[in-house]
């Protein structure tokens, strides 16, 4: 599903103009955006959850030439789904 196959869909399902519906997920976007970068999590509710984790930093190996190199710790983005749609993921679709 590309971005106007999207919007299209959400405008449809809420009544909105696609315009309207673009401004929505755009305002969605900056508002996670935000919040992941101050290092919190944004959970949405039967949906899942969006985490901010650290990785420590590690020694990693170059397979090639044997160097060993430190990789810098940072910060990645996850998410955890919510548990029914993990099921229905397995399940091999919508029921």
């Amino acid at each position: 599903m590309n971005n106007k196959e999207f919007l299209s869909i959400i405008a449809g399902k809420t009544g909105m103009k696609p315009k309207e519906a673009q401004k929505a997920v755009d305002a969605l976007i900056a508002v996670m955006g935000d919040s992941f970068q101050e290092g919190d999590n944004v959970q949405m509710s039967n949906f899942g959850c969006f985490e901010v984790k650290k990785k420590l930093e590690r020694v990693m190996v170059n397979p090639s030439t044997g160097q060993r190199m430190l990789v810098p710790p940072k910060l990645v983005l996850t998410f955890k789904p919510n548990p029914a749609w993990k099921d229905i993921i397995k399940k091999g679709g919508a029921e």
